[in-house]
């Protein structure tokens, strides 16, 4: 019998734990999930007789080497931060690990001791990344292999509601870490347009977008990730004029942000005096000119050049952002305040269905002719729990796991889902399951 440990049950475990339960009964697995609350941990398991939930606690060095030791695969669902101390016990204990973060320089550095053991420890196989690397390197070979030349990659994501529950004004609910949502953008975008390197520093991220049609689904707008340039050595495209990841909202979404971006109410470097007892209104008026006699709404609409009806503080008001409720968070920075107020009004209700989006665009060149390839996907949760933001983080995460217990992923090291060995049968299966790309490609001008 061979053990799996999933450490975490959070918002984009359920997929991933139903899959490997119901694969466990035709391949003998005993699966095991740990988390902090036992409770979360035993409703994800439930009755299954191939299942256990214990309360894990990953600090506990005992309790983490004993369960670890006790695996033949462990599955990371921890926040990014908390995967190094898992990794390293993985590596001195001779278990492989797949988790769905970035790999970050701490776990390259693990690289030679685990390929030197045979361990296989998979990175960025969830979403994004992950099911981009997964659909962008078919893509890319496929082209390469017809002997095609590639002029232009951009590829888009987003994580958002579907439209039969879409009932707000910003057309958009929490799917996944609300804290990555209020953070996005921060930092210097880096990209490559048609040979000119560009960079977007933060304050201007959010009105530099992009319109997005999506066949079926209509309009959307997309804004730059922030470093494109390194997937060149990624995706080995490292002569390519035109390369852009971004990440899509609806139309409107971005302008409004955009007020928060320029207000100061995303910073999360610094904390704000007296939290706990400041109300929605005194903080947004801690960041626009001081006016005794001036409402905060048209405090912020002069501050921002727009008008008092505009659709941007319309969406604002629509949050309660000049409402007189309490925040109620003690020692708290803007950015987590923010994140606090919205989580009151963009949290999922227990029968809503989230969306995610992904486009690739490609354009490149095969014997004179010039192409344009499209690859669409889009899919749709089943409810706030079934999402499907766990279903397309879970699954590709859940396939490579059973494919390294049944030894079809087998090089080792610190790796990416990146070669034939790992995107083609994970691929393959994520169609039978309804997540396909739908491609066209067409012949275009000049």
């Amino acid at each position: 019998m061979k053990n799996i440990f999933i450490i975490g049950a959070g918002r984009s475990a359920p997929t991933m734990i139903k899959y490997l339960l119901e694969e466990s009964r035709k391949s003998d697995w005993s699966i095991k999930v740990g988390d902090i609350s036992l409770e979360l941990a035993q409703e994800r398991v439930g009755n299954h007789d191939h299942g256990t939930a214990i309360q894990f606690d990953v600090t506990n060095n005992e309790q983490r080497q004993k369960e670890i030791g006790a695996a033949d695969v462990v599955v990371s669902m921890l926040p990014p931060s908390m995967h190094m101390e898992v990794a390293r016990d993985c590596v001195t204990l001779g278990k492989h690990m797949v988790t769905a973060s970035y790999v970050s320089e701490e776990m390259k550095a693990l690289h030679d001791e685990a390929a030197s053991k045979g361990i296989v420890l998979l990175n960025e196989i969830g979403l994004d990344p992950g099911l981009d690397h997964l659909s962008s390197m078919e893509i890319i070979e496929k082209i390469k292999e017809k002997g095609g030349t590639l002029t232009s990659f951009e590829s888009f994501t987003g994580g958002l509601i579907a439209p039969e529950s879409d009932n707000n004004p910003w057309n958009y609910k929490f799917t996944w870490n609300p804290r990555n949502v209020v953070l996005a953008g921060q930092g210097v975008v880096k990209f490559i347009q048609e040979g000119k390197y560009k960079y977007i520093p933060y304050h201007q991220v959010f009105n530099r977008i992009e319109k997005i049609n999506i066949n079926n689904y209509g309009a959307f707008e997309g804004y730059a990730n922030r470093d494109s340039l390194k997937y060149r050595e990624v995706y080995g495209l490292q002569d390519i004029p035109t390369l852009y990841r971004g990440t899509l909202r609806r139309p409107g979404f971005c302008r409004a942000w955009d007020l928060f971006v320029q207000l100061g109410a995303t910073d999360d470097s610094y904390t704000m005096e007296h939290t706990e007892t400041m109300t929605h209104r005194e903080f947004i008026n801690s960041f626009v000119f001081y006016h005794p006699g001036d409402s905060v709404k048209l405090k912020v609409a002069y501050h921002m050049g727009i008008g008092i009806e505009s659709d941007e503080l319309e969406k604002l008001e629509w949050l309660g952002m000049f409402s007189n409720s309490v925040v109620g968070l003690k020692n708290a920075s803007p950015a987590q305040i923010l994140q606090h107020i919205l989580e009151k009004k963009w949290a999922l209700d227990p029968d809503d269905k989230d969306m995610i989006v992904m486009m690739h665009r490609v354009f490149y060149t095969i014997n004179g002719v010039k192409k344009k390839l499209t690859s669409e996907l889009v899919v749709k949760g089943d409810d706030s729990t079934y999402t499907a933001m766990a279903k397309t983080v879970g699954l590709p995460l859940a396939i490579a796991t059973k494919h390294i217990v049944n030894g079809i992923i087998n090089t080792p090291g610190v790796v990416l889902p990146i070669t034939k060995e790992i995107y083609e049968p994970t691929l393959k299966e994520l169609s039978l399951r309804g997540i396909e790309f739908m491609e066209h490609d067409v012949e275009v001008e000049g």
